[in-house]
């Protein structure tokens, strides 16, 4: 239950003892100014008085006690009419609460119960039919409201779900549109992207295939281009095939790490892969991410460390899994970096599954990424 409830809540309890305190005090007012109540009357009308307080939990209970209760004062004292406003408040509330037919049933009670006690002691019959045809008119009157009340309350809930699934409708709608404008962002760059990617391949195969049809050593480094080319073209149309299908792409998680860490050895890059704590099957956004993260920041390595000497390290935790990256580049501790595409893009992915993501230079020099991601996260869908 939020604030919010709890506060109407609140408010609604208060607005119910206080309508029960008043009508009580004023059937009270109007007794002691016709004549001299007993005790057993003023019991009876603060039984039948205060117990309307509990109409919202228990209307029928209400209904019951109050009719009862007030046909005992009734049946006592001879009161007036002023003696039926209770029993015309509980009608209300049980008319109000979907319990018509037995609100009916008790303000016909109360009517002929009210009609027989008087007849016998009131000499003056005009005067008692009067007084019954009058509350007759007020029962009718508190029924009718109370209906009225219940149709105007489930006409706002009503309005108020039709908002809700309005808004619901309008999320859904935004969420599409954005699902389709990415996959045609997705689509232009898997089009540009791969026939550029594509002349770079074969051009390393052709120098590739030259260089061994004349028996020369082939550079590493002309190796990796042709590796690294190959892998982002199946990496391209891996992610458009799974904008298209909305289903986790195989083979872009850490179990795909040690391929990773060979392609950033045989770019010339000195790599260390540390896996500690119990290694287990993660959920799939959280496995695809760290697997983009180490991605990222041995590309990172390779662009701007001068290819140094890097440590990757896995920690597999009970509520987290912790990815960090050190590389032993120039950067030094003062120096200023200014966060590029990559390191957005990280940043993204961790917030997406609430996680914390930490990138800044080495004190001891080089750069440094921290990411922690939860296992359990909304996000992670675990």
């Amino acid at each position: 239950m939020t604030g919010d409830t709890r506060d109407a809540g609140r408010r609604a309890r208060l607005l119910d003892v206080g309508l029960a305190v008043a009508i009580g005090a004023a059937v009270t007012v109007a007794a002691l100014a016709a004549s001299a109540p007993g005790v057993l009357d003023l019991v009876l009308v603060a039984i039948g008085s205060l117990a309307l307080a509990e109409h919202r939990r228990a209307p029928r209970a209400v209904l019951v006690v109050t009719t009862l209760a007030m046909f005992g004062y009734v049946l006592h004292a001879h009161p007036g009419t002023w003696a039926a406003f209770p029993v015309l408040a509980a009608v209300h509330a049980a008319a109000r609460s979907g319990h018509r037919a037995l609100g009916v049933a008790a303000g016909a009670l109360f009517l002929a119960g009210y009609f027989a006690v008087l007849i016998t002691v009131s000499p003056a019959v005009e005067d008692v039919v009067e007084r019954t045809l009058l509350l007759l008119g007020w029962f009718l009157c508190a029924g009718v409201t109370g209906l009225i009340d219940k149709n105007w309350q489930a006409y706002l809930r009503q309005t108020e779900q039709r908002a809700l699934d309005a808004e619901r409708t309008r999320d859904e709608t935004a969420l599409r549109r954005a699902g389709e404008e990415r996959l045609r962002i997705a689509r232009e760059l898997h089009d540009s992207l791969t026939h550029s990617i594509s002349i770079v391949k074969l051009q390393a195969g052709v120098a590739v295939h030259l260089a061994r049809k004349r028996g020369t050593e082939v550079e590493p480094a002309l190796l990796a281009i042709q590796e690294a080319s190959g892998e982002a073209m199946r990496e391209l149309r891996a992610t458009l095939e799974v904008l298209r299908t909305d289903v986790v792409e195989p083979g872009t998680g850490l179990d795909r790490i040690g391929e990773l860490a060979e392609r950033a050895r045989s770019a010339g890059i000195t790599l260390a892969l540390i896996v500690s704590g119990d290694e287990r099957p993660l959920p799939a956004a959280v496995d695809r991410a760290a697997y983009r993260i180490v991605q990222e920041a041995l590309t990172n390595v390779a662009r701007h460390a001068d290819r140094a000497p890097t440590t990757v390290r896995l920690a597999y935790g009970p509520s987290a899994l912790t990815v960090h990256v050190d590389d032993h580049g120039p950067c030094g501790p003062d120096d200023t970096v200014t966060a590029g595409t990559g390191l957005t893009g990280m940043r993204e992915r961790v917030t997406a599954l609430g996680g914390t993501l930490a990138a800044a230079p080495r004190r001891a020099g080089g750069f440094s990424v921290r990411a922690e991601l939860p296992l359990y996260s909304a996000g992670s869908g675990g």
